[in-house]
C-alpha cells in the first residue's frame, strides 16, 4: 500500500482512533482534530505521536497535500475543517466508506443487530486468535490482548463490527451499508436512535437494505427467536434467494458453581461470559463460525477462555464480605432492549442476591419522551432499580426536561429511585452498598464523572 497523507476529523472516537493507529503502524502519515479526547483514546493516541497539540477545529491542518480526509460521526456539518476540504475539493469520506474501500478484495465477514455486536466480534477475534487464524478486523471496543482494534494487512478476510448508526455528518448511510458482507449475523432488531429512525418501521428497513446489499450467495446467520428479524427475512428471503439462511435460537443452559454452561447435544460446555443473553450471543458466534469453516468443537474449545468486551458486562470488582460478597458489573447498555437482556440476566445468574441496577440515560433516544416508554419493564428483574439523567444533558441535546414521574410512567416501575447529578448517584450507591449483592451500573456515558466502583469499595471499607 503506497504511503498516504490521511487526516481525520473527530480522531478521538472508539473506532476513528484506532483506525488512526492502524493506518499509521501501516507507515501512512496521520493527522487529526477533535474538541475533546478521553482516555483510552487520549493516552493511546499520544503515545504513538498522533494526540492533536491543541483540541478544537484549525483549518490550517486541512491542506491541498492530504490524500483523503475521514470524516467522524462527531464531527458537525458546519465543521470548519470540513468546510476547508470541501472548498480544495479533497477526498472526504466516512471511516466505513474507507475501510470497504480498503477492503473490496477480501471476503467481509459482519455481525450486526441492534445488540451483542461488540461481545460477538470480540468472542470472534478471541476464537480466531486462539485457533492461530490469520484474519483483519474492526471491533468498537477494547479487547484484552488486543494492542490494536483496527487491524489491516493482507488476510483474505476481515471481520468488522457492523453498526447501523449513520456514517458521517455528510453521508447519512447506516455504516453496515457500506460493507456487503459474504457472511454476517444478526442477532436481533429492536429500534433505536430516534433521531435517525423516527418509528421502529423504519429502523427495521435498514436491516432490509443491510441484507439486499450483501454479495452474491451469502449466508445469513440469524436469530429466530426476534419477531422484528424474522419480518427482515420474510421480506428479504424471496427477493433474495441466493441467499443461504441459518436460523439460530437460544440453546439450553445452566449455571453451574456460578460458571455459564451451555446443555448442547455435544454435551456440557463451560464459558467465561455471564449472563442468558451470553449463551445465546455464543451459539450465534459458534454457527457463524461454523460457516466459516470452524469445526464446532474447536470453537467451543477456544471459546472458553473468552471473558468478555471491555465495558460489555464486565466484571469490575469482587469484595468478599462475611455475610455475602459483593459484585460490580459495568455494561454499556442503554437501548431498552440491551437494558433488559442484561438486568435480566445478571439476576438469572445471581438468583440469591440482591441485584441493584444503576441506569444512566445518556443519548438522545433515551432521553426522548416519544421514545422512553419502550423502557417498561426494563428494569423488572432488579431488586433495587435508580435511574440517572442530567438535565444540562438535556439542555445540550435540545430535549424538553424529564420529570420523575415522566420516568416512573415509562419504566413502570413505582419504586424507581431517580438521580440527576453526580452526588445524587453517589449517595443512592453507597447507601445501597452491602453483602450479598450484585451492582449492575449501565451507561454509555460516564455517570456526570462519579467514580460509583470506587464509591461502593470505600463503603464497604476496602
Amino acid at each position: 500500500m503506497t504511503s498516504q497523507n490521511i487526516h481525520f476529523i473527530a480522531i478521538g472516537g472508539a473506532a476513528m482512533h484506532n483506525l488512526a493507529l492502524a493506518l499509521h503502524d501501516l507507515g501512512h502519515h496521520v493527522s487529526g482534530s477533535d474538541d475533546a479526547i478521553h482516555d483510552p483514546s487520549k493516552s493511546r493516541l499520544e503515545a504513538s505521536g498522533l494526540l492533536p497539540e491543541v483540541m478544537g477545529w484549525h483549518t490550517q491542518r486541512i491542506h491541498a497535500g492530504l490524500d483523503v480526509v475521514i470524516l467522524g460521526m462527531h464531527a458537525r456539518e458546519d465543521n470548519p475543517e470540513l468546510a476547508r476540504a470541501k472548498e480544495l475539493n479533497l477526498n472526504v469520506v466516512s471511516y466505513p466508506e474507507y475501510l470497504f474501500d480498503v477492503a473490496k478484495a477480501q471476503r467481509r465477514v459482519v455481525v450486526a443487530g441492534s445488540h451483542g455486536k461488540t461481545t460477538i466480534t470480540a468472542m470472534l477475534l478471541h476464537v480466531l486468535d486462539q485457533l492461530g487464524r490469520k484474519t483483519d478486523f474492526m471491533v468498537g471496543a477494547q479487547l484484552a490482548g488486543f494492542d490494536r482494534m483496527v487491524q489491516l494487512t493482507d488476510a483474505p478476510d476481515i471481520l468488522l463490527e457492523g453498526d447501523e448508526y449513520l456514517s458521517s455528518p455528510m453521508d447519512l448511510t447506516p455504516k453496515f451499508h457500506w460493507y456487503r458482507p459474504h457472511l454476517t449475523i444478526l442477532t436481533g432488531v429492536a429500534w433505536d436512535h430516534i433521531n435517525v429512525f423516527p418509528d421502529p418501521d423504519n429502523y427495521r428497513e435498514q436491516f432490509v437494505t443491510y441484507l439486499m446489499r450483501m454479495e452474491q450467495g451469502g449466508s445469513v446467520v440469524w436469530f429466530e427467536g426476534d419477531a422484528e428479524l424474522r419480518k427482515v427475512m420474510k421480506k428479504v428471503l424471496p427477493q433474495r434467494p441466493d441467499l443461504v439462511s441459518i436460523p439460530y435460537n437460544t440453546p439450553d443452559h445452566s449455571v453451574v458453581d456460578g460458571t455459564l454452561t451451555l446443555n448442547l447435544q455435544s454435551g456440557s460446555h463451560p464459558i467465561g461470559t455471564v449472563g442468558a443473553h451470553n449463551a445465546l450471543n455464543t451459539v450465534g458466534a459458534m454457527e457463524l463460525c461454523a460457516q466459516w469453516g470452524i469445526e464446532n468443537a474447536d470453537f467451543l474449545n477456544a471459546v472458553k477462555g473468552f471473558t468478555g468486551a471491555a465495558g460489555r458486562l464486565e466484571r469490575k470488582l469482587d469484595i468478599a464480605l462475611p455475610n455475602g460478597p459483593c459484585t460490580v458489573f459495568r455494561d454499556f447498555a442503554h437501548a431498552p432492549s440491551k437494558v433488559k437482556a442484561t438486568t435480566d440476566s445478571i439476576k438469572g445468574q445471581f438468583p440469591d442476591r440482591k441485584v441493584i441496577a444503576v441506569l444512566e440515560l445518556h443519548t438522545f433516544s433515551s432521553l426522548n419522551p416519544a421514545f422512553l416508554p419502550t423502557y417498561s419493564g426494563a428494569l423488572d428483574a432488579a431488586d433495587e432499580a435508580w435511574v440517572c439523567w442530567s438535565p444540562d444533558v438535556l439542555k445540550h441535546k435540545k430535549l424538553p426536561n424529564l420529570s420523575d414521574s415522566d420516568v416512573f410512567n415509562a419504566f413502570g416501575r413505582k419504586d424507581l429511585g431517580t438521580c440527576n447529578t453526580a452526588e445524587d448517584m453517589t449517595t443512592a450507591v453507597r447507601a445501597a452498598a452491602g453483602p450479598n449483592t450484585v451492582f449492575l451500573l449501565m451507561s454509555s456515558g460516564r455517570f456526570e464523572g462519579a467514580d460509583l466502583q470506587g464509591v461502593i469499595e470505600r463503603a464497604l471499607g476496602r
